[in-house]
């Protein structure tokens, strides 16, 4: 399966780029993606973990299962007074 991956502000920061492709075997959920977006790009380390993810611009949680062609986004937390 294969699909896009968008990062938003830190994350992207930290990647040096704003959307990259994934591939990951059939079955495979976000916190599969997550962890192999840990393994390609040291930079983003931790704060992947603690991102809000949406799948196709509907928001999801890491155990939800990617389908071919999906479009992930991924929005780091944001803190503030």
């Amino acid at each position: 399966m294969q699909g896009k991956v968008k990062l938003f502000a830190s994350l992207r920061e930290a990647a040096g780029r704003s959307e990259l492709d994934w591939e990951l075997t059939e079955g495979a959920t976000v916190a599969m993606l997550q962890s192999n977006l840990r393994e390609r790009l040291p930079g983003v380390g931790e704060e992947i973990g603690r991102a809000w993810i949406a799948v196709n611009q509907q928001y999801a949680s890491p155990d939800s299962q990617l389908e071919d062609g999906d479009e992930v986004a991924l929005f780091p937390p944001v803190s503030g007074g």
